[in-house]
Parts: C-alpha cells; structure tokens; sequence
C-alpha cells in the first residue's frame, strides 16, 4: 500500500537513484526508474542493468522498460523482475531517436501492437504493470481511449497519461481533462501527468479529473519539496516553502548521494544541471549557474553553494 498519491515520473538522464531519493524524502510515495532499453537489457549491456540500481530507501520502484517488439520487452520483462516491484512500458516519450525505433509514443499509431506488447509481458511477468502514454501520435487522432481500453482488456494494471500528443512535445497545454475521460472509461486506475509545476498542480489535477495518482516530472526538478507542500494542501494546510538554508541542505545531500553513486567526478559534473535547478528563482541565480559550470573541483562547488545559498 503506498503511502500517498504522488509519485515521480521516469525522466531519462535525471531520476537516477539520488533524485529518486532526494524525492522521496520529498514526500513522493513511489518513483520510476530512467528510461531502459530491452535491446540494452537482452543483449547483457551492463549500462542498462546500471539503470536499475536502486536501495532499500528507494523502494518501491517501477521500472520504466521502451522497446516496440513484443518478445523483446516479454524476455526484458522476465529479466528485470528481481529488480523491483512493477514493470512500466514507455508508450509516450516523444523523442526521435525512441520513436525512430517504433518505441515510445510511436506505438500510439498502432493499438493493435500495444495489446500485442501488453499480453506479452502479462504472461512473462507477474509484477504489477501498466503503461505510459499520450493522447496520440498527432493532435486530433486521440488513440489514447483504444490504447487505454485494450490495455486494460489484456491484463495492465494502471494507465499513466500525459495528455499531449507526441506532436506537441512538451509544447502549448496539457489538455487534463482527457485524463478525466480516460478515468471515466476504465476500471483500472489512471495515473495524470503533464504540467506539474507546483503543489497546487498536483492537487488540482487530481480534484479535476478524478485520477487515482499524479506523476510529477519536470517540476521537481530542484524542486523535491512539490511532493511535501501538495502533501499539506492535500491536508488542508498552508504548505511550507522551503527556506534557502533548507535548498543549501537539500542540494549539498544531493551531491553527497551522487558522489556515493556515480564518483566525484561524475558527481560534479552532474550537480551543475541539478544547482541550476535549485537555484531558480532566487537573487543572483544567473551568475551563479555561470559560475558553477567553470568549477572543477567538489571542495570549490560546495564553496559556491554556500556562499549562494547563504547569502
């Protein structure tokens, strides 16, 4: 039983093992891994399997699986399943070299293959799994309620929609109410995604349409205290924002966690996205991020931060 509604959403190059745990300690109740190849997985690419580390902090997890064939995800399947507690196919990243492979959103041109794909890693798996989708390949063409339906009838567990077309991308509105409709259809329960970028967001998604979870991606981004504040909304209290020491403490537990992860020097490099992140919307934040991406040293960044976010 999960202890909220709010999870995080697989994010490729992000929601590695810190960020799952920077937001857990946020408030989110269940977290995602990146985006993981079944090509990667069944042709033994340590990388892939690196995509999977987790710990006892981290759990549960689903893990996010793309591929367009079938047997390949049902064979991925089958290999991941020790690795954590649900399985998720990607149906809904809009990127072109995913979708140039028929993974990803592409699959929404053709339900048909989704059921295929769905009744195949049912019978090799027996994890919870669902799926993440869009509304369709191009604005107007709305295979999201098919998708949803033959998902449903072929044994998923829960659907996660981000109500965008692929052709959108991450551009104009997420259009919620479609999450509504698709909840409206289905018995299983639908998960909203899409334009999360605040506490009020998230409780508004899930008031509006009804939907039975939301996945917070993009927004929490330097921003793992969206998971607390919706979590006090969501009580009926005024939610706490975070005061700059608390950002300094957050963000210094950030690096800590990558450099026990990744090494310092990985670390470093990728604390610089992460602090630019952290840093937004306060007082001298440009200068700041300028500043971070010449720093080579983890003594020299930690300086930084704590002249930035002790000022």
């Amino acid at each position: 039983m999960l202890k909220n509604q709010l999870f995080l959403a697989p994010m490729a190059g992000i929601t590695n093992l810190p960020m799952r745990i920077i937001s857990r300690e946020g408030g989110a109740s269940f977290a995602f891994t990146e985006m993981v190849s079944v090509n990667g997985l069944t042709r033994e690419g340590r990388k892939s399997f690196d995509l999977l580390q987790s710990s006892a902090e981290d759990r549960p997890i689903g893990m996010q699986l793309f591929g367009d064939d079938p047997e390949m995800l049902a064979e991925a399947a089958r290999l991941v399943e020790e690795y954590g507690e649900l399985i998720d196919i990607n149906m809904g990243c809009p990127v072109r070299k995913v979708v140039g492979t028929g993974a990803g959103s592409a699959l929404m041109k053709d339900p048909l293959k989704v059921g295929r794909i769905v009744r195949s890693v049912r019978k090799a798996t027996k994890l919870p799994l669902t799926i993440k989708i869009r509304t369709g390949w191009v604005c107007g063409d709305d295979t999201f309620m098919e998708v949803g339906r033959i998902a449903q009838e072929e044994g998923c567990d829960a659907v996660t929609l981000h109500p965008r077309s692929r052709a959108q991308m991450f551009e104009g509105k997420a259009d919620w109410s479609r999450i509504g409709e698709l909840k409206s259809a289905l018995s299983i329960p639908v998960i909203g995604s899409g334009d999360l970028f605040s506490a009020a967001d998230a409780v508004g998604m899930l008031t509006q349409t009804g939907c039975d979870a939301v996945m917070v991606a993009r927004g929490a981004m330097g921003n793992p205290w969206i998971f607390r504040e919706a979590l006090s909304l969501l009580a009926g209290e005024e939610p706490v924002p975070p005061t700059v020491k608390e950002r300094l403490a957050v963000s210094r537990r950030h690096l800590e966690l990558f450099t026990e992860f990744a090494g310092g020097r990985v670390a470093l490099m990728e604390m610089r996205k992460h602090l630019s992140w952290y840093s937004k919307g306060l007082p001298g934040a440009a200068q700041f991020r300028a500043a971070v991406n010449r720093i080579e040293s983890t003594a020299e960044l930690i300086g930084a931060m704590e002249e930035f976010f002790d000022a």
